[in-house]
């Protein structure tokens, strides 16, 4: 997502701020007419601090002021026309009034303040996600794909998953993957591992040594990250990422696959799922040591599937089959996958997205979560 669409979600909300600035002058004309209208024992004016109190809920420091202002004019009004703006009722009133309007319109500029460096953070973000996660196009080669990322934290743009594309003379190569951990040290886990697949998915003849190209970039990274970090008092010593890796041939309708640690992939073909799960799944890149030693023909032996015409594949993390619901119930994505009666995978994506975030208890997902689709043409 861009700067241009971030602008556009927010101009609702400054139309919004325009048609809230009614309530406090609205307030402000209500008690003046009240407070003059009233009895000589009834004083309304007091309630004339409410109008800036909302207005600095809501508005900037130069509105809040504003309309501070206003309410202190409408009490100096009120002030004379039932007695004296030197009396020592309505004097302490004004005094009152200035000094709250005062603070509440400080407090309006430590928000917003706030507020632009929260929209700063926010441009930062999207321009990471931009850089680590390049949008993937819509058709590449025989392949027609759509991707989605869904960041478990409300205002996160990208975290530890990831999922790349890269195009070769004979065919696709597609990457998708989850790094353990979350925060800066899983975003950093993942701009490696996909500078690694980037770099070598076109000098790599073999998946097996392309996935042995990916080990050997991300194990020396997280070993030194889990030095670092020694003294740290956290689990980093266990950092490890799960990644299925797959090369899609042009002129052969199968794919081949090596999947290191990660859920299979799901393969959608008449209305039947089908689940691509490897004989001799690899171990996660960065656990490699702990595995007999062998040619990396062996350890990221890859294998063939089945990918024909009109048939939809869909990579996805561990953040989309663990979303719960109320009763604590795993999101069952081979189940909805099956039911869904559209076509094309970016119908699929935004289908399966609207239905997990129901699925979800309170619409939050516990984990992030990504999801690419892949759709073989005739």
């Amino acid at each position: 997502m861009d700067l241009r669409a971030l602008n556009a979600r927010r101009h609702p909300y400054h139309r919004l701020r325009h048609a809230l600035l009614a309530a406090p002058i609205a307030l402000i004309a209500f008690v003046t007419v009240g407070d003059i209208l009233a009895p000589s024992d009834v004083h309304l004016g007091p309630f004339l601090v409410a109008a800036p109190a909302l207005t600095a809920s809501f508005a900037g420091p130069r509105t809040t002021g504003f309309v501070g202002a206003v309410a202190v004019l409408a009490q100096v009004v009120v002030a004379m026309v039932r007695s004296s703006a030197t009396d020592l009722n309505h004097s302490v009133q004004i005094v009152s009034l200035i000094l709250i309007s005062v603070f509440v319109t400080l407090f309006a500029q430590l928000r917003e303040v706030r507020e632009k460096e929260l929209v700063q953070l926010r441009s930062v973000a999207e321009a990471a996600q931009q850089v680590v996660l390049r949008p993937l196009r819509e058709r590449i080669g025989p392949l027609r794909m759509a991707s989605v990322y869904l960041a478990a934290e409300a205002e996160a743009q990208i975290g530890g998953d990831l999922y790349a594309v890269a195009r070769t003379a004979r065919g696709t190569r597609l990457l998708i993957g989850d790094v353990r951990g979350k925060g800066l040290e899983a975003v950093g886990d993942a701009a490696v591992v996909l500078g690694a697949f980037r770099a070598s998915a076109h000098q790599e003849a073999e998946l097996s040594g392309l996935v042995a190209y990916l080990e050997g970039a991300v194990a020396p990274d997280l070993q030194d990250a889990c030095v670092e970090d020694a003294g740290g008092g956290d689990d980093r010593g266990e950092a490890f990422i799960t990644a299925a890796v797959l090369d899609v041939p042009d002129d052969r309708q199968t794919l081949g696959l090596v999947n290191c640690g990660h859920p299979p992939p799901l393969l959608l073909r008449g209305g039947r799922v089908i689940r691509l799960d490897v004989t001799h799944p690899a171990p996660p890149l960065g656990l490699s040591e702990l595995v007999e030693p062998g040619p990396a023909a062996q350890t990221f032996a890859a294998e063939t599937f089945a990918f024909e015409a009109g048939d939809i594949m869909l990579l996805y993390t561990d953040g989309v089959i663990e979303a719960r619901d109320e009763t604590g119930t795993f999101y069952p994505l081979a189940e909805r996958l099956a039911a869904w009666p559209g076509t094309g995978p970016r119908a699929l994506l935004s289908h399966l997205c609207d239905d997990l975030l129901r699925h979800a208890a309170g619409h939050c997902l516990g984990d992030d979560a990504a999801m690419v689709a892949i759709e073989r043409l005739g």
